[in-house]
């Protein structure tokens, strides 16, 4: 569990519990599970790597941006997304999140990921329609 904060167009933030889940079948994205009190969870995917670079520099473009502010221990971590229809600003501690992404990859290596895709897998579920 991580407790990020949406940031609403006049600067408040608001608590946003956020789940973070990496699958090593799928190992080039993470997944951000939020929790909407009107919708219940809503998920995001995004790319594992994309995270990495943006807890350097801003990255990204198209729905999914990153980027950190801020020095030290209070540095952030800023996630744009925009969706069709709307836009989320969330923000989360850095350091929270790239001890998680840390352990990522201890579990696949960014040179292993090629190895740990499971797309014999992935193909027979797309082929017989299974999810």
């Amino acid at each position: 569990m991580l407790d990020m904060e949406l940031v609403t167009p006049l600067g408040t933030r608001l608590p946003v519990p956020t789940h973070l889940l990496y699958r090593s079948q799928d190992p080039l994205v993470v997944e951000f599970f939020f929790h909407d009190l009107v919708r219940g969870p809503v998920s995001w995917v995004i790319s594992r790597e994309l995270l990495a670079r943006g807890m350097l520099a801003p990255s990204g473009e198209g729905d999914v941006r990153v980027w950190p502010t801020g020095t030290g221990p209070e540095v952030l971590l800023h996630l744009l997304l925009t969706p069709p229809g709307g836009f989320a600003h969330l923000i989360a501690p850095l350091p929270a999140l790239e001890h998680w992404l840390f352990r990522t990859y201890q579990l696949v290596p960014a040179a292993q990921e090629a190895e740990a895709l499971d797309l014999e897998g992935y193909l027979d579920r797309i082929l017989n329609g299974s999810s």
